[in-house]
Formats: structure tokens, sequence, C-alpha cells
């Protein structure tokens, strides 16, 4: 009985550990800047040791982005959860809403984090990371809902790319934004415009 549940509570912790590391590097990095704060600060912050740091994390920028890691696989797994005869584009648009819907109401730790991918050089090549791994995730379940051939995977790539340069330019249009603005409003503008090229 007990086999079947302590592999569910050690994920819980681990995942609870990981999100406490993140949440400390955005507090740091906020408070002090990118360039002030160690591994160790953010260890300490979170109340870990640096090794535990380690088993989690890279660096520094690696712990800062889980945010947004964890965000764009939500997005994948929205996106696989549509109806599978959905077209592609249609599916896209779908999730992107059900995304936004659940990101909630402007939140500050998200606005401050946007705010240092735009100033930090290192942050906007780990973010670049994040979104090449996601723009392949993406492509291969655009191939399956392809109703014509892509034989080199070109219009799946290129459907996933265009898709996630729209959420990209969202937000950061919507940080740029009145206070009170709404990002499904920027999106919702920016994904039927570029959407025409392939509903």
């Amino acid at each position: 009985m007990s086999t079947t549940a302590e592999p569910g509570l050690r994920e819980r912790k681990k995942a609870a550990t990981r999100q406490s590391l993140h949440d400390a590097a955005v507090r740091l990095a906020t408070e002090h800047g990118l360039d002030r704060i160690t591994v160790e600060a953010i260890a300490d912050e979170a109340g870990v040791s640096r090794r535990t740091f380690s088993n989690y994390f890279g660096s520094k920028e690696e712990a800062l982005m889980y945010g947004d890691f964890r965000r764009v696989h939500g997005l994948i797994e929205a996106v696989r959860a549509r109806p599978a005869g959905e077209r592609p584009w249609a599916a896209l648009t779908a999730a992107a809403a059900r995304f936004i819907i659940e990101l909630g109401e402007l939140d500050p730790q998200l606005v401050a984090q946007g705010r240092l991918l735009r100033t930090h050089p290192t942050l906007i090549a780990a973010q670049v990371q994040t979104f090449a791994a996601a723009e392949r995730e993406l492509a291969a379940e655009i191939a399956t809902r392809l109703d014509e051939p892509d034989p080199r995977g070109v219009r799946a790539r290129m459907t996933a790319a265009t898709f996630l340069v729209v959420l990209r330019v969202s937000l950061n249009m919507w940080l740029d934004a009145p206070l009170g603005t709404g990002l499904s409003d920027i999106t919702d503008e920016a994904l039927a415009n570029a959407g025409r090229g392939f509903a």
C-alpha cells in the first residue's frame, strides 16, 4: 500500500522544492538584480543547500526560467487536449485562450520576470532555449493535425514557431500596456492576424 503512495509524495516534494527555488530566484533577482545574486543566495533564500539547488537547476538563469518552462509545457498539454480533428491553428488558438484564463489577472511575479528577461542577455538566451524545445514539441502535435502532405515538417515547424512568436510578442506588449489592459485582448488580435496564413 505504501509503495504506491510514496512515489507520489516524493514527486510532490520535489515539485515543491523546485518551485521554492524558482520563487526565491525571482524574489532576489527582482530585489537586487540578476547580476548581484548567486546560486548560494538563492539556495539560502529557499532554505536548502547549494547541492540541493544543483539537483534541480544548472544555473540561476535556469531557476528563473522555470516558471516559463512550466507555463509553456502547460500550453503544450492544452493543445494536446484539443479534439483530434480540430485544425492546427484553431487548436492552438483555443489552447492559448485556456492558457490565458489559467494565467489569471496581472501576476506581479510574471511581470517582474518579464521585465528581467528583456534586460538580461543570459535570460534571453535561456528563454530562446525553452521556446526552441517547445517549438519541436508543438510541431509534432501540429503534424498530426495537418490534412496535407508536409514531408519535411516545414509547415508544422513554421506554424509552431509563428504561434510562439505571437505569444511572446503579445506578452511583451502586455507588459508595456497600461494597467488594466487584458492580455487576452492583445493575444486574440495577434493570433487572428497571424492565423490568416495558417487557418
